[in-house]
């Protein structure tokens, strides 16, 4: 009777056992919170067995979506991740920017916004697991694909290679990234299930050592975790790096493009780092959109087949500041302020059609309900902002800035500035003193687009096509200014390298070069739009005004701020600050037409509007509660 009983009990405990495990099993494939598995104890994260993904020895599918942390305000961070999970996915990618946790040499930002820590750690209080794409390179139509701009002081810096300069730097940034980054793997009980080893390798190869040398420097550094590799087909070759799994990044399903991963790695689980959802926009072109019907059923393809995916991108957010990067293939083109990249969200977290599409398709998936869906936040329409005042460029210059003498030009990097980490962003005024008129020419040693002005008037533009002017004659010496703006530095390809921006080279009047220069520093950061503030010389707006100047206006908030957008109608080129915040560019040539104005950066009062318009002005600006992107274009 006793043994009976025991094996009775023995029995009742194995079922309940199995019935616990399954339990567990259901829970975790279907999306649910990190706590149950700390009930196991974290030992094996996440590996691959043939063809499959095993989290703590079961069979798990990465069903992912990418959110930076970087592009949304942090108030919208949970926001985010809410609504990934109500759409069926159970992992977050993010990229790491190097360029804003290390600004200048030395120092290093992990604060508010740049909270890495409060960011990852969000994710696991949600129940989303992590792959980081901690760099060094990023891509991400990010300025200089994530890497700081001090790295250019050096004239022979060769970036992502193991050139010396370029692995010191690198080395001192991961000393101060992966302490932060070791505690929040999934063996210490943290969210991380995978990080990457660099990004899109495949399309550089400019050294077979790279990847081995970026690799070590995370196990180096206590990465425990499975590593990764993301690259298009036609780089996997060249991206992969022996001891982390190779994954595949497209928008069209190509015949047999999951199998070719297959011929660089035998008998492992299928990944799609980057499943593109939509795509970005240069200044100058279309705003791409991507058919809803044709990404959903192409993801549905893709699950079909087995492979794990991540949607790049579930929520792309905004470059603020001028953080856009550039492409430069035939042509130089720079990326627009907006992120929205036609994704699951939109720049401003609203649902799309995608959204709902999706959600529907991972139901069905799971086989259970999803979390409800989060409501949307409302969005404002402000109205009409008049810009009462303004002041020119001209009588800003000796209140604000102190400039460097230089015999010759110095481009935007080298510049003794920000503890001697140069200039990373925004314009730069070069002025000399000229005799006469003529030939001006560039010889293309403009980056990216200048302003040129004979004292203070207006002559013309150089840039990558105009690379010539004619000055006017005139009476004894001038001043010849240029206001040279750094319209993002290239992201992708192999052009990295030659990314510095405002004169690389000499300019020539009559085939002299020009020397002997005053060179102002205009970044443009929070301490100067706010001494900007209290400069004296503002004035009442005239009926017709000619940049480069300083507008300011007033909105004012009765309730609750509420998201909005502000549409330029009228004006031309230049940046926009509210409450001494960088919304980023805006320009006439489109296709952007609003920018995208977050409710926690505005008050409940005041709120101080300043614009940089390079040339003409307009009188008002339209707060707007519907955001125009501009004319679509699909993908092809």
């Amino acid at each position: 009777m006793w043994l009976c009983g025991g094996r009775r009990q023995r029995r009742l405990g194995g079922v309940a056992l199995f019935i616990f495990v399954l339990w567990l099993l259901l829970r975790r494939f279907n999306w649910s919170e990190l706590i149950p598995l700390r009930l196991w104890g974290r030992t094996l994260g996440l590996q691959t067995e043939n063809s499959h993904f095993l989290l703590e020895g079961m069979p798990f599918r990465i069903f992912g979506g990418s959110v930076h942390y970087f592009r949304v305000p942090r108030e919208y961070w949970e926001d985010r991740m809410l609504k990934m999970k109500a759409c069926g996915l159970n992992t977050l990618t993010t990229y790491v920017p190097w360029n804003l946790h290390e600004p200048a040499r030395g120092k290093f930002d992990f604060s508010q916004n740049l909270d890495l820590e409060a960011f990852l750690s969000l994710a696991a209080k949600i129940g989303l697991w992590v792959i980081l794409r901690p760099g060094p390179y990023i891509c991400s139509e990010w300025d200089l694909g994530g890497l700081p701009s001090w790295l250019l002081q050096d004239p022979e810096m060769q970036l992502r290679t193991t050139y010396k300069g370029f692995t010191e730097a690198v080395d001192a940034y991961f000393d101060h990234l992966m302490p932060i980054v070791v505690p929040l793997q999934y063996k210490k009980g943290g969210p991380i299930i995978a990080l990457q080893v660099e990004n899109e390798y495949g399309s550089y190869a400019k050294d077979p050592n790279y990847m081995t040398y970026v690799k070590m420097a995370l196990l180096s550094r206590g990465i425990v975790e499975l590593l990764m590799t993301s690259d298009n087909k036609n780089g996997l070759s060249f991206g992969f790096v022996e001891g982390a799994l190779a994954t595949v990044n497209f928008q069209k399903l190509e015949p047999g493009i999951l199998k070719y991963l297959d011929t660089v790695q035998r008998d492992q689980p299928k990944m799609v780092m980057e499943y593109w959802t939509g795509w970005f926009d240069n200044w100058g072109g279309p705003h791409y959109v991507f058919d809803a019907d044709e990404m959903v059923n192409t993801v549905a393809s893709i699950l079909k087949l087995g492979a794990s995916i991540n949607l790049y991108m579930f929520h792309g957010g905004t470059n603020f500041g001028f953080m856009s990067g550039a492409l430069e293939a035939d042509e130089y083109k720079s990326d627009v302020t907006s992120y929205d990249y036609d994704a699951v969200l939109t720049e401003a977290g609203d649902y799309t059609s995608k959204f709902f599409k999706l959600r529907q398709l991972f139901s069905m998936i799971i086989g259970q309900p999803l979390p409800l869906p989060p409501m949307i936040e409302s969005k404002a329409s402000y109205g009409a902002i008049l810009l009462h005042q303004y002041i020119s460029l001209w009588d800003v210059l000796p209140s604000l800035l102190q400039p460097i003498k230089s015999e010759f030009p110095i481009n935007m990097e080298n510049l003794h500035l920000n503890d001697s980490s140069g200039q990373s962003y925004g314009y730069v005024l070069y002025e000399t003193v000229i005799f006469g008129g003529g030939h001006l020419h560039s010889r293309d040693h403009i980056r990216d687009r200048a302003q040129v002005f004979v004292n203070t008037m207006y002559v013309g533009e150089l840039d990558y096509n105009t690379v010539e002017l004619s000055l006017p004659e005139g009476q004894g010496f001038r001043q010849l200014r240029l206001l040279v703006e750094n319209r993002g530095r290239v992201n992708y390809g192999l052009a990295l390298n030659e990314q510095r921006k405002g004169l690389i080279g000499d300019i020539f009047l009559n085939k002299t070069p020009l020397r002997n220069f005053k060179i102002y520093s205009l970044e443009m950061k929070p301490g100067f739009m706010k001494s900007l503030q209290h400069v004296a010389g503002w004035s009442a707006v005239p009926d017709y005004f000619v940049g480069p100047a300083f507008f300011r206006g007033r909105l004012w908030i009765e309730h609750q701020p509420q998201d909005t957008f502000l549409k330029l109608q009228g004006w031309e080129k230049g940046v926009v600050f509210v409450n001494s915040q960088n919304l980023g560019r805006y320009w006439k040539i489109g296709p952007q037409e609003t920018l995208y104005l977050p409710a926690p950066w505005l008050w409940k009062g005041s709120n101080e509007i300043i614009i940089f318009e390079e040339r003409t002005a307009g009188r008002i600006i339209q707060s707007v509660d519907i955001p125009y992107l501009g004319r679509t274009q699909y993908v092809d």
